[in-house]
């Protein structure tokens, strides 16, 4: 695998390295990064991965571990992914616009110190097996509507939790300077992200 010197690879505890879409267990039903050789594996741009190692200690003494289940995204993989589900509130319409695919940006959540996730409004992606069946066959009307859960100024009585955890997530990442997106609670990103160079990427 060849990559640029400037990425780092996040491997070791407190975290758990997960990529969804080295699986079929996603809203694609499809494993892209196996597929094109990249497989189960996490890089981000040093300046991310200096700001995670921050999270180390605070992590450990909180007897808690952060998964990843998504970080570098090579441009070929995001171009399948766009053929396969081509919402633009979901994939960014190109490269260029996906932090992702600059190394700049994670999908994560919070588990306990036996890596179990914690609960949160929705998996990450909003993932169930069911939405995923119905998306890929491009039926979205219930999935987007299931996707206002994953908002972060979501509101619901009943999952007290559930948000609490959630915006449990967002003051640990806002505290190492990272940014989260609006309308996908798992997401956070460099500020500044895509002042950076989008990240080519060879199987050779």
């Amino acid at each position: 695998m060849m990559l640029s010197e400037d990425l780092a690879e996040i491997k070791s505890d407190p975290f758990i390295v997960e990529m969804m879409y080295a699986t079929k267990e996603n809203m694609l039903q499809t494993a892209v990064y196996d597929n094109i050789g990249f497989g189960n594996r996490a890089f981000v741009c040093r300046e991310l991965f200096g700001k995670l190692q921050k999270l180390a200690p605070v992590l450990q003494k909180r007897r808690q571990k952060l998964k990843i289940f998504d970080a570098y995204r090579p441009p070929a993989a995001h171009q399948i992914m766009r053929k396969i589900i081509p919402l633009s509130e979901f994939f960014a319409a190109t490269c260029e616009c996906s932090l992702h695919c600059h190394a700049a940006a994670i999908d994560c959540c919070l588990c306990d110190e036996k890596g179990q996730e914690l609960e949160y409004p929705t998996k990450v992606d909003a993932y169930t097996p069911e939405y995923a069946k119905q998306v890929c066959q491009g039926e979205t009307n219930a999935f987007q509507q299931h996707l206002q859960k994953a908002r972060q100024d979501y509101v619901n009585p009943d999952m007290d939790e559930e948000i609490k955890n959630r915006n449990d997530l967002r003051q640990l990442m806002e505290s190492i300077g990272l940014e989260p997106i609006a309308h996908e609670w798992w997401h956070y990103n460099l500020p500044q992200g895509k002042d950076l160079p989008v990240v080519d990427w060879s199987k050779d």
